[in-house]
């Protein structure tokens, strides 16, 4: 469990723990944005000096970040294979019979690789340094104003609240199952492709079934405790904003502007 990053919250003593979490998802929201924004790779210093100094002011190490990256590897790599066999544009940096890489295959990959990257990190960030209920309110209040046209907002923010939590159970229960199953003579790397697709269906048909039985124990024990989503709910903890958090949500904004800028002006 100490080594999954994604999810996981730590009880630091931060600057960043202590601020609204309702300024912290503003944050992470005006960065998403700006990611997906074509600024080029001045876009991308912006916000990895962004990111920097948020790891600083959070208390957490690169390290941490970086291993919640650790389970999209395969996703990244499998991207990379496709991208060489499909796209056949820019000069041709290797080329082998019928085997060829162009620049632009590794360039497309390098370019959502990265934008995945600061994707993950900065959803890392946020859950390290917000506890799970703490998000789950704040994700509610910023979609209050939203209930005036039906939207049900606490159910939306406790779904997302739910969600964020369970990632690190169940990355933790399949490398349980991983464990399980190499025991009884599973390989999941070698083999032929054949052998490699039943073994993961081997892996995913018992991560569903467990899945779905940790709802049902979630749902048991919420109705246990007399949990309604339509009643009016009280707060014991008021979210109050602070010079800090307008300043963290001015600075994400002035760098979402200013991708703007750069994709507009072209700036190389």
């Amino acid at each position: 469990m100490n080594n999954i990053a994604l999810g996981r919250y730590l009880p630091l003593n931060s600057l960043v723990n202590r601020m609204d979490p309702r300024a912290k998802i503003m944050i992470m929201l005006f960065l998403m944005i700006a990611i997906f924004i074509p600024a080029g790779i001045w876009g991308y210093v912006l916000i990895g000096l962004f990111i920097l100094i948020a790891l600083k002011l959070s208390k957490l190490s690169l390290s941490f970040a970086l291993r919640s990256i650790k389970p999209m590897i395969f996703m990244m790599a499998f991207l990379l294979l496709i991208n060489i066999f499909v796209i056949k544009t820019g000069t041709p940096w290797i080329q082998w019979g019928w085997f060829s890489v162009y620049s632009d295959a590794i360039y497309q990959t390098l370019y959502i690789v990265v934008r995945l990257m600061m994707m993950i990190i900065i959803t890392t960030i946020l859950t390290a340094t917000t506890k799970p209920l703490d998000l789950t309110l704040g994700i509610e209040k910023l979609l209050h104003p939203f209930e005036k046209i039906g939207l049900p907002a606490h159910i939306i923010a406790m779904m997302i609240s739910i969600a964020l939590r369970f990632i690190p159970t169940l990355i933790e229960e399949t490398q349980r199952i991983m464990n399980a199953q190499a025991s009884r003579g599973v390989d999941l790397e070698n083999g032929s492709m054949k052998e490699k697709v039943m073994a993961i269906l081997a892996l995913i048909v018992p991560l569903f079934v467990s899945a779905f039985d940790r709802a049902d124990q979630l749902a048991n024990a919420m109705e246990a405790r007399g949990y309604d989503p339509q009643k009016p709910r009280t707060r014991y903890k008021v979210l109050k904003m602070t010079g800090i958090d307008y300043a963290g949500m001015l600075l994400s904004f002035l760098i979402l502007v200013s991708c703007i800028y750069i994709s507009v002006r072209g700036i190389s």
